[in-house]
Formats: C-alpha cells, sequence, structure tokens
C-alpha cells in the first residue's frame, strides 16, 4: 500500500504507512478521535443543522397551534362565564319575581279570605238579626193572644146581661156620632 491508498481496516491496525480507523476505542489515539469529529462535524454539521431546523420548525409550529388552541379555549371560557352570568342573574331575577309572586298571591289569598270572613260575619249577623226579630214577632204575637184571651175570659166572667147591652148601646151611639161628623 502507499501513502495515498486508503485502507479501512476493522479491529486491527493498518500496515505501516498506510491510514486506517481503529476501532478500538481504548486502542485509538488522541489524533484520530480529533479526525473522526471533526470530520462527523463538518458533514454532520448540515444534517444535523437540517435536523435541528426541522425540529425546531415542528416545535414552533406545535407552540402556535397551542397558543391558537389556549386563545380559541380561553374565548370559549369567557363566553361560557358570561353566558353563566346571565343565567346567574336570570335565575335570580326569576327567584325575586318568584317570590314577589308568591308574596302577592299569599296577600291576595289572604285579603280574599278575610272578605269571604267579613261577608260570612255580615250573613251571620244579618240571619241572627233576622231570627231574633222573627223571635219577638212570635213572642209578641203569643203574648197578644194571650192577654186577649185573658181579657175575653175576664170580660166573659164579669159581664152580665145588663152590661152586655149597655156596652152594646155605648158602642152604637159612637158608631153614631162617628157617621154625623162624615
Amino acid at each position: 500500500m502507499n501513502g495515498t491508498d486508503f485502507s479501512f481496516s476493522l479491529g486491527y491496525w493498518p500496515p505501516a504507512g498506510g491510514f486506517g480507523l481503529n476501532t478500538n476505542i481504548l486502542g485509538t489515539n488522541l489524533i484520530n478521535l480529533s479526525v473522526v469529529l471533526g470530520v462527523l462535524i463538518y458533514f454532520g454539521k448540515g444534517v444535523l443543522s437540517n435536523l435541528l431546523d426541522d425540529r425546531k420548525q415542528k416545535i414552533l409550529s406545535t407552540i402556535r397551534d397551542s397558543e391558537e388552541l389556549y386563545k380559541g379555549a380561553t374565548d370559549q371560557l369567557e363566553k361560557a362565564r358570561a353566558r353563566l352570568r346571565e343565567v346567574e342573574m336570570r335565575a335570580d331575577e326569576i327567584q325575586v319575581n318568584g317570590y314577589s309572586q308568591i308574596e302577592r298571591e299569599k296577600e291576595d289569598l289572604i285579603n280574599a279570605a278575610h272578605e269571604n270572613l267579613e261577608r260570612l260575619e255580615d250573613s251571620k249577623n244579618e240571619t241572627v238579626n233576622f231570627e231574633q226579630q222573627r223571635a219577638i214577632d212570635q213572642v209578641r204575637q203569643q203574648i197578644s193572644r194571650q192577654a186577649l184571651r185573658r181579657a175575653l175570659g175576664t170580660l166573659n166572667s164579669r159581664l152580665n146581661n145588663e152590661l152586655h147591652l149597655r156596652t152594646i148601646d155605648h158602642n152604637i151611639s159612637m158608631l153614631r156620632a162617628m157617621k154625623k161628623h162624615n
């Protein structure tokens, strides 16, 4: 082999005067490592740079997508919060209106019951007054009948024929006197 030949040998030392790659890390020297690293850096730089750029673009794209999703989610959350506030306000309004309606209906029922009670009281009083007046009229009639019976009984027992004739004459003379004045 001459100096321009490149031999690639694995696992053994190249012959003197040749260039080779020793894969035995413990047996390599610093110069071989430097050469290998230099070749890797020189040729791998573009590939690594392209890989890193692609990865960077993917990461940036993912970040942008995530930010857009975050913004969309934030907007939806704000809309949901606004809707929740509206619903809570409407629920409070319904609750207040419900309580007001219940209070009005309660007051209406109380007023209606009070009015019915007053009407019943008035009707009761009228019925009591009517029955009381009827009872008084019946008692008067009974008293009048009893008084008339007693008076007739007393008259019949005290009147004799002569007194009876005098009373009739007296009544006839009174009727004649009344007839003259008319």
